[in-house]
């Protein structure tokens, strides 16, 4: 009597999940149709106890001993209950990762997608995990028991289904794998994935960043921090270029105006992949220095300043980056220097600005052979001798400077090899220009013995030397 009572409450116990396997049958996959090609399996007492027993010993953490009844329930009753899946899933990944012997881990390693296979075909239907969650669940599988496979290309489609039908409710593990494999494949064939890894990249940061903005989703830090990883792994691909990044965040930029941490990532991330021209990328730092300005901002707003030819504004706004950059991160400090060097020099023809802004950003990197060469080419372009003080002088003089402007050109192979070939160019080009013998000659009381000071706002000792 006290059996039957037994018996009779785990039926009832187990009505739920009955209910849910006999629901029809929907996107079945091939692997888990062949599996059972006749009527369900009776579903016995013995079996939902079993079914108990297995559960109890899961929840102890006793995996080695819950296989046995575990196998007999997989083999007997796979209809019975969903648990006999979730549980085992944890049994055989326990196994996997205590055994040693090849072959075992194989079987394991088949077992754990044949079980994906065998949820499907029973409980493919189920409301809250149904067969677009397994499949996500099988990806997952796979990744982790086949690392033979470097590619995990196989997964691909299992992932693909699992995250364009659940969307936003699709696991965050899921996503991430996805986006994974997804990249794995672009490595491997360029050519051939290219446009696929695009796509997947948008649809996955789309979605890891609505769990990462949904306060009530417990994830929602994991979330930001994936999303974070994910824009790194696109940014340093190859695969995007500026023209698909603009389709990609264009819009997104749009419906984010006033979200600065959105916009940031935006910045970071054109930043990156060093798309700092673009008009979307303007259009956050915009949006962006308006609401909370910092030193990212004011870089973007000067970069599209100087798009426009606004070289007075650019110069507004480095000078506004270099003032919010903070003391312990001042990585960029040198190259917004040299950019209001750069365009003082080429833009505006301030020679005296450009060498200024040019010795403020060697203060932070000394060994910046960039900063001399433009220093260079600023004595180079300069007439600090003028006709009206120096008469006839004046012409011979003013060539003293390319004896300046060859000293900052060897200075800067010195302290930057990497610089070495432009600087040996302007070498050569500048040095046809050193006065002649004769000129020196001729004015042997500005030259004394062998070393000179070039004049004016230049102002710097060298060596006298005859042009060749």
């Amino acid at each position: 009597m006290k059996l039957n009572t037994l018996i009779l409450i785990a039926l009832c116990a187990a009505l739920p999940a009955l209910a849910i396997a006999k629901q029809p049958k929907m996107n079945v996959t091939d692997e888990a149709a062949s599996l059972y090609e006749e009527e369900d399996p009776t579903i016995t007492a013995e079996c939902i106890k079993n079914v108990s027993v297995v559960h109890t010993l899961v929840k102890a953490k006793q995996f080695s001993e819950a296989y046995e009844p575990w196998m007999a329930v997989y083999n007997e009753c796979p209809n019975a209950n969903k648990s006999i899946y979730t549980d085992g899933a944890k049994i055989v990944d326990y196994l996997y990762a205590n055994t040693t012997d090849e072959a075992e881990k194989q079987r394991l390693a088949q077992l754990a997608l044949d079980m994906c296979d065998m949820r499907i075909r029973f409980f493919g239907s189920d409301t809250k995990y149904p067969t677009a969650y397994i499949l996500g669940e099988k990806g997952l599988e796979y990744c982790e028991h086949f690392p033979g496979d470097p590619v995990k290309d196989k997964a691909y489609p299992w992932f693909k289904q699992s995250v364009t039908e659940l969307q936003g409710r699709s696991k965050l593990t899921v996503l991430v794998e996805f986006f994974q494999v997804s990249y794995n494949m672009y490595k491997q064939e360029p050519d051939k994935y290219g446009e696929q890894f695009i796509n997947d990249y948008s649809l996955v940061s789309s979605l890891i960043q609505q769990q990462a903005a949904d306060h009530t989703n417990k994830n929602a830090s994991a979330a930001a921090q994936q999303k974070d990883y994910v824009d790194n792994l696109f940014a340093v691909s190859g695969a995007a270029n500026c023209d698909q990044l603009d389709r990609l965040y264009a819009g997104y930029v749009a419906a984010n105006k006033e979200n600065m941490e959105n916009l940031q990532k935006v910045m970071n991330l054109y930043k990156k992949v060093r798309c700092t021209e673009s008009d979307v990328y303007f259009a956050a730092s915009e949006s962006a220095h308006k609401m909370q300005p910092s030193e990212e901002s004011a870089a973007g707003c000067a970069r599209m300043c100087m798009k426009k030819e606004d070289w007075k504004g650019a110069i507004k706004y480095y000078e506004e980056a270099i003032s919010l950059i903070e003391e312990e991160d001042d990585d960029d400090k040198d190259d917004y220097l040299f950019n209001i060097a750069s365009i003082y020099f080429d833009k505006l023809k301030n020679y005296v600005e450009a060498r200024r802004y040019a010795r403020m950003s060697l203060e932070v990197v000394p060994s910046q052979g960039r900063c001399y060469l433009l220093i260079g080419m600023c004595y180079a372009a300069a007439r600090p001798y003028s006709e009206s003080e120096y008469g006839a002088k004046a012409a011979i003089l003013n060539k003293t400077v390319f004896w300046a402007a060859v000293d900052k050109f060897q200075t800067a192979k010195q302290v930057d090899p990497t610089c070495a070939d432009d600087a040996n160019k302007l070498i050569s080009s500048y040095s046809k220009y050193f006065p002649t013998k004769e000129d020196m000659f001729d004015l042997p009381g500005e030259f004394g013995e062998g070393t000179f000071i070039v004049g004016g706002w230049i102002n710097e000792r060298t060596i006298c030397r005859a042009a060749h």
